[in-house]
């Protein structure tokens, strides 16, 4: 049974934590995913096996936490993730970020780097909501959204969606390429070459623009968005490992 959590915005978020030895393990999943996708209970039984810290949450809008998804943004669960990683943490973390994940993991270490000791994402997706959302809508799809204040987008990955004016105004104000970002940390980027969500170019791009003293990419031949096969899984779990200290 999921235990939940009241932030300081008054949201209420579902959520799993497992006590052990630290740094915790907080795991960031994706956009319209939920704390019970395949990555985040492999995770969390592999840190219950090393007897780790771990915790996985349900953003506001999704899986059993409360709202609505059309009613969130971006900047909305940056602010779930530093009321989870501020009221249910102590000490040294490690984010795991999957995908959207992969953005607030971003974020979070722009905002709690004195507390991030390793990041590892998962086809990371930062500025998304510019980059791919934004700068791929036709003119009538701007104009709708501007009118109409949404409009529907198709996806291989989950059902037909609703982005907002909302997720794009909110996600401007999040956007992590554009300005320095330093991750004074150790930090892995993991990407499959068969995404069609977040492509490699991301990931390198990325890459390139994020400064620290520990950073790598790697790029994992014909593994998809899911990320979650046996092989891509003990990828994940190596690339935790290693920035744990």
């Amino acid at each position: 049974m999921a235990e939940f959590f009241i932030t300081p915005q008054g949201r209420r978020l579902a959520y799993h934590k497992t006590d052990g030895r630290g740094p915790t393990v907080v795991f960031l999943g994706g956009l319209k995913s939920d704390m019970e996708g395949t990555k985040a209970l492999h995770l969390e039984a592999w840190a219950k096996a090393q007897g780790r810290a771990f915790l996985r949450f349900d953003y506001s809008g999704h899986g059993e936490s409360d709202g609505t998804f059309e009613e969130g943004s971006i900047a909305d669960w940056h602010e779930d993730t530093l009321a989870v990683v501020d009221g249910l943490t102590e000490g040294a973390i490690v984010a795991v970020g999957s995908s959207m994940g992969g953005w607030q993991a971003l974020l979070l270490g722009r905002a709690r780097s004195d507390r991030i000791v390793g990041m590892v994402t998962i086809a990371a997706a930062p500025d998304f909501t510019e980059d791919g959302y934004w700068a791929n809508f036709t003119d009538e799809q701007k104009a709708r959204i501007k009118s109409d204040g949404m409009v529907e987008l198709p996806s291989d990955y989950m059902e037909p969606y609703f982005v907002t004016r909302k997720m794009i105004n909110d996600g401007r104000k999040c956007l992590v390429l554009r300005d320095p970002l330093t991750l004074p940390f150790a930090v892995r980027f993991l990407q499959g070459t068969a995404d069609t969500a977040v492509s490699t170019e991301t990931a390198t791009r990325l890459l390139a623009h994020a400064d620290g003293p520990d950073m790598r990419l790697l790029l994992v031949k014909d593994a998809d968005h899911r990320f979650s096969d046996e092989t891509c899984l003990g990828l994940i779990e190596a690339a935790v490992e290693e920035v744990s200290g």
